[in-house]
């Protein structure tokens, strides 16, 4: 089946990514994955390359291009190499949505030029240890000081993907308690640099997969925020996290279809290359069958996730559409990978092959950004039920 979701723009800069992986990715990655974490020199190399400024206006230092299918691209290109870039996801998946839509010409003017040029990474902090799909029972607060010139902030977030190398986090905190009528409510966001005194990195938690990804525990005691670092208006943020979840449950679906689809790359290139019993594995007919049936539901996955991608380029991505590409997606990679990697045999479940790595990184995708039984909620929901 062709494809028509990307041009020959998209397909040049898939050509320079790849290079670009191969050259500065690829030769040392396993030192990145041993040390659990992406160098953070790297991500200057990243922007260089132009990737953390492509939905970035131009006054800015950006190329001003509102689309989300060269990030396709990027999900496509490493998870062909069985690589990652770290944190950098977030920063451009997660972080820059918040500010374009929320930050001021004032703060957009701070903000961006660096978050083009890779000298502020950015986060987004919003589980804690006792509240995960459940955002409204977040304990962290941000009180207004006495003169109205800064908030102070107070409490733990963990999980943040990023968190080690993040130089400016968006916290979400209450500014408000909960009203009876709407537990959502009194949530505010906020750009929080972090080398404010007070605030402090925990561990940086040791994950199934990932492992290049830093991600940390945050802790804040009495951290001043200046009432300029507020992003958009006092306890609505329950409000534009949801609004953004969309895009980034998009880009959940959109990178696990991704890593499907390489991991059936991965297993055919193996089979053709592995002997038993005298013949390549390639030539029983399971193999052929296993891998055949993988390849179908790539196929679906990538036409769900190609759609998904086309609404939210035209703004018309619905969360429970958003929901169901994450849970189609998500569901099918699990059930391919696992496929994949048990024709690999005891070779699967060695690190040093990039199936059992895809393995263990897709994981996660059935948990964060929502669960799939979070996921299968907003669906029924939808459906009226």
């Amino acid at each position: 089946m062709r494809r028509t979701v990307f041009n020959e723009d998209h397909e040049a800069f898939r050509e320079t990514l790849r290079a670009f992986i191969e050259a500065e990715v690829v030769p040392v990655y396993d030192e990145w994955f041993a040390d659990g974490i992406v160098p953070r020199d790297f991500y200057y190399k990243l922007a260089e390359l132009g990737v953390f400024g492509i939905r970035v206006d131009e006054e800015f230092g950006g190329a001003g291009i509102d689309s989300y299918k060269f990030e396709a691209v990027m999900y496509e290109e490493t998870a062909r190499a069985g690589v990652q870039f770290g944190g950098s996801g977030v920063h451009v998946l997660l972080g820059l949505p918040y500010i374009k839509m929320l930050a001021t010409d004032e703060q957009k003017k701070r903000f961006l030029p660096k978050f083009v040029s890779g000298e502020e990474m950015w986060a987004l902090a919003m589980t804690e240890p006792g509240t995960g799909s459940d955002l409204a029972g977040m304990k962290t607060t941000a009180k207004l000081s006495e003169d109205g010139s800064h908030y102070v902030l107070n409490g733990s977030k963990t999980f943040i993907t990023g968190g080690v190398h993040a130089d400016r986090v968006i916290v979400c905190a209450r500014t408000d308690a909960p009203s009876a009528e709407d537990r959502r409510h009194g949530i505010s966001l906020f750009a929080v640099d972090t080398k404010s005194e007070g605030y402090s990195i925990g561990r940086k938690l040791d994950k199934l997969g990932l492992k290049t990804s830093d991600t940390a525990e945050l802790a804040f005691v009495d951290v001043k925020v200046p009432v300029e670092d507020l992003l958009g208006e006092e306890n609505k943020g329950f409000y534009y996290l949801g609004h953004n979840l969309a895009s980034e449950r998009w880009g959940i679906a959109f990178g696990a279809y991704a890593q499907a689809k390489a991991a059936v790359r991965f297993a055919k290139e193996y089979v053709q290359d592995r002997t038993v019993f005298g013949k390549p594995v390639a030539s029983f007919q399971n193999t052929k069958f296993e891998l055949a049936a993988c390849q179908a539901e790539v196929d679906a996955a990538e036409a769900v996730a190609d759609r998904a991608l086309e609404a939210l380029d035209a703004g018309e991505l619905t969360p429970a559409e958003a929901a169901s590409a994450k849970l189609f997606c998500t569901e099918v990679a699990h059930r391919v990978i696992d496929r994949c990697l048990q024709l690999h045999g005891g070779y699967g479940f060695m690190n040093e092959y990039p199936i059992a790595r895809l393995y263990a990184d897709n994981r996660v995708n059935r948990i964060y950004g929502g669960t799939s039984e979070i996921m299968k909620s907003i669906i029924a929901k939808d459906m009226g039920l």
